[in-house]
């Protein structure tokens, strides 16, 4: 069984405070030309998307400096629903499975919020003792159903940096995490292959291994 965990790219959807709103215009007709073709605008960091080292540590890598198998492997959902807070103490209850996955995906129902104004409500984050934790493991990013992985207040963007200065890179604004709990599955969330590419928009999708 495979799940889409991508956002649909359209006018209007969520975007991070400050960011450009993407468009989506029809450019050509076949009534008019006799083939369609969509213009678009937006930024790497729209929709269901990949963060990359670049994005925010100077002279790092972009995704285009990474080969194709980073952006694929085995992964769990980490179910963060009924948490205000992600704790070193709840990851630590599995870390055997994350001494065996590639990504770790938190749900913690904010996909819910998508497309309303609560979708910028505090959502729950990991603290930095968690995250200073996860830094021992060879991950390769994680995700959430959330915009940031950083609380909107967080102008320091401290689990930005901890996170991509290892080069564990970040995916925000996933979705439909609920049906990957307590799976073990192969994500694949493959960037669009953009020259020098601080981020990207990702079509990921979770293919189960074992119920």
């Amino acid at each position: 069984m495979i799940i889409d965990l991508t956002h649909t790219l359209k006018n209007g959807i969520t975007v991070y405070p400050g960011t450009i709103s993407p468009t989506f215009e029809q450019g050509n007709t076949i009534e008019k030309d006799g083939f369609a073709e969509l213009n678009m605008a937006m930024c790497t960091h729209t929709g269901t998307h990949m963060d990359a080292p670049s994005h925010i540590i100077p002279n790092a890598k972009s995704l285009s400096d990474f080969p194709i198998d980073k952006f694929i492997g085995n992964a769990i959902v980490v179910d963060c629903s009924e948490k205000i807070s992600i704790s070193l103490e709840s990851l630590r209850l599995i870390e055997d499975k994350i001494e065996l996955i590639d990504f770790i995906l938190f749900y913690t129902g904010w996909q819910e919020k998508w497309n309303t104004l609560s979708y910028f409500d505090e959502f729950p984050i990991l603290t930095q003792e968690a995250v200073d934790w996860l830094l021992n493991f060879e991950l390769k990013a994680i995700g959430f159903d959330t915009f940031s992985v950083d609380k909107l207040t967080d102008e320091k963007l401290t689990n930005h940096h901890l996170l991509l200065k290892r080069e564990i890179l970040i995916i925000e604004n996933m979705t439909n995490l609920d049906k990957l709990n307590g799976k073990f599955f192969e994500l694949n969330c493959i960037p669009l292959k953009i020259e020098n590419s601080d981020g990207s928009p990702i079509r990921a999708f979770g293919r189960i291994l074992s119920e």
